[in-house]
């Protein structure tokens, strides 16, 4: 682990935040950490809906809990009320805090696993609306053709382990275990198709045959890892699904709430300048485009 004080400069990387705002039809918008909502104008899914986004002090001596009027916010300025299906891309509280909560708001599908049924029944939804995926297995939510693979976090993992018991908030951070982590592959009616990362972790292999024409790769403590393990998650989530555009999220610190601008971890958590030097390398050498996403801002990466 390289020990620095301070945290990267996202202005460093202005001419990354080059996703091409949308312009009707279908959309990606990048809501922090790993939320992303896909729109087609008609129906929606969603990734994660984090957005209470507790204090760091919070986190690590009190017991959290969504922050509703948080959510709100968040939900009426991205111009979500309806959405088909909420789906963490694991448990842990910076992704699946708030989407038991977000999916009951907008009368989606929370979708996920074991862990994320815990989390759906502890906050009181209906056990009908809670869909727990078999790895590999298509599920279809409006115009979306959902695949979920199980995949692996980031090491370090700091909350191992799976869910057992109905998490009511609120609760210790450590009760939002990781549980079942996920490759999300999305593919809409149009054809086209995405791959959501949302963890820097893979399963060697777990990919291969599959297809994806844009990745969202998750780099959440990817830039403490040593460059072998970069190269072995970049073949084994890009390559492997043959993406010609790669859009990088969980970079930013998730502790800073989404009315603030955001900015990126600190060196203490996690090194984006590390990440960004060899991620961008590889992206030369394979002609794939790497972008940074512009928060709030519906964009067609395809």
């Amino acid at each position: 682990m390289r020990l620095k004080l301070g945290r990267p400069d996202v202005a460093r990387y202005a001419d990354r935040f080059d996703v091409p705002a949308a312009d009707g039809g279908l959309s990606v918008t990048f809501l922090g950490v790993a939320t992303l909502l896909v729109d087609d104008g008609a129906s929606a899914i969603l990734t994660d809906g984090f957005f209470s986004r507790p204090g760091l002090l919070d986190v690590a001596l009190r017991r959290i809990a969504p922050h509703e009027e948080r959510i709100d916010a968040c939900l009426g300025r991205a111009g979500i009320t309806s959405l088909a299906a909420v789906l963490p891309v694991h448990t842990h509280f910076d992704h699946a805090l708030d989407s038991a909560v977000v999916a009951d708001r907008t009368g989606a599908s929370l979708v996920g696993g074991e862990s994320a049924r815990q989390i759906g029944v502890g906050h009181g939804l209906a056990d009908e609306r809670i869909v727990v995926a078999t790895s590999g297995e298509s599920m279809t939510f409006g115009a979306y053709e959902i695949t979920m693979i199980e995949s692996a976090h980031c090491p370090p993992d700091r909350f191992p382990g799976i869910i057992t018991e109905p998490v009511v908030p609120p609760a210790k951070a450590a009760a939002y275990a990781c549980g079942e982590a996920w490759s999300i592959l999305v593919r809409h009616a149009s054809g086209r198709s995405l791959l959501v990362q949302g963890s820097a972790g893979f399963v060697e292999k777990a990919l291969d045959g599959r297809r994806a024409d844009v990745v969202y790769l998750g780099v959440g403590q990817l830039g403490l890892q040593d460059d072998a393990y970069l190269e072995a998650y970049w073949h084994e989530t890009v390559r492997a699904v043959g993406a010609r555009s790669v859009v990088l999220i969980h970079w930013d610190d998730f502790f800073r709430p989404l009315d603030r601008p955001l900015r990126a971890l600190p060196y203490a958590g996690d090194d984006l300048d590390h990440t960004m030097r060899v991620l961008s390398r590889f992206a030369a050498d394979d002609g794939v485009g790497l972008s940074l996403p512009t928060v709030w801002q519906a964009e067609n990466p395809w």
